[in-house]
């Protein structure tokens, strides 16, 4: 599977916009010894159990298991068709930011991290679609090209972008991936993940960060500038407040992590002076099952 998506990077390296193309190879390099997911829906073979849920067949409890414990508990089979999964990612303009001019923008890196894990998982034959992009989940090359086509008309439109991603109704046992700087208020963020795991859709959170806004390396009398209209902020001394703002920092991945504990969400951090490929493997990685896979 490798060598034909690499392949194909080639063949289409002339016709598809340079952000594709990287994509492409991206994923190439990522796909290397991943083969394939397993996925609840209404197949035969036995998946797992979960607890039981408000709207549930009462023909779906497994009596034997939930006489185990004080539960109610359902018993999940393998999909036999893809699930599908949505994507997006924050254009904000807070996410224009780039410390130097060789690094990628926050925004350009998440949408190349959401383009490659479009080519991963339709190669794996899942449906992809936007989140709120209003167009139902569709698999191979096209839905792919279609992702990137909505990310390039919303920025050509040059309309102001939430920094949050819009509450939708989905399908429970659905999968969202969402890409962001993941700076908003924590409570702001934790109304996202409640709206969608209390649907029963499971969530990746990737954390796009410029290194500058992780390590605050400047010194002296620095003049910050907001991207939002946030106004200006003058600090003299930059290095004496180095330590507390990494400890802000610090704390606000700790809550990003406290939100997804209890929704059994991931999170994943990533810095755009490192390799997409890591953090993409991370996350394709926590979306496969790799301990039901080795055993298949």
């Amino acid at each position: 599977m490798a060598a034909s998506t690499f392949n194909r990077s080639l063949e289409l390296a002339g016709t598809l916009p340079p952000l594709m193309v990287a994509a492409d190879r991206v994923a190439a390099t990522v796909i290397q010894g991943v083969h394939g997911r397993r996925r609840v829906g209404q197949g035969d073979a036995f998946w797992q159990y979960r607890q039981y849920r408000d709207g549930d067949s009462a023909s779906r409890i497994d009596w034997r298991q939930s006489a185990r414990s004080r539960s109610l508990f359902v018993r999940e089979t393998e999909w036999e068709a893809a699930a599908s999964v949505w994507l997006w990612r924050d254009a904000s303009p807070s996410m224009q930011y780039a410390s130097l001019r060789n690094f990628d923008t926050k925004a350009q890196r998440a949408e190349l991290i959401v383009l490659a894990l479009a080519n991963l998982l339709t190669d794996a034959s899942e449906r992809i679609a936007i989140l709120g992009g209003g167009m139902r989940p569709s698999s191979g090359r096209v839905a792919v090209r279609r992702l990137a086509e909505a990310f390039a008309a919303e920025m050509q439109n040059g309309e102001k972008l939430p920094s949050l991603p819009p509450l939708v109704p989905l399908p429970a046992h659905g999968t969202v991936v969402l890409v962001s700087d993941w700076l908003d208020p924590l409570d702001r963020i934790e109304a996202v993940v409640r709206h969608y795991a209390s649907a029963g859709v499971r969530g990746h959170l990737v954390q796009i960060l410029d290194p500058a806004e992780e390590d605050l390396p400047f010194n002296g009398h620095v003049k910050f500038e907001g991207l939002e209209a946030e106004g200006q902020h003058t600090i003299r001394r930059v290095e004496t407040v180095r330590e507390a703002y990494g400890a802000r920092l610090a704390a606000q991945r700790e809550g990003l992590q406290r939100l997804a504990r209890p929704a059994d969400w991931t999170v994943h951090l990533h810095r755009t002076d490192r390799p997409a490929q890591t953090v993409l493997l991370s996350l394709y990685l926590a979306m496969a099952d790799l301990r039901r896979l080795n055993a298949a």
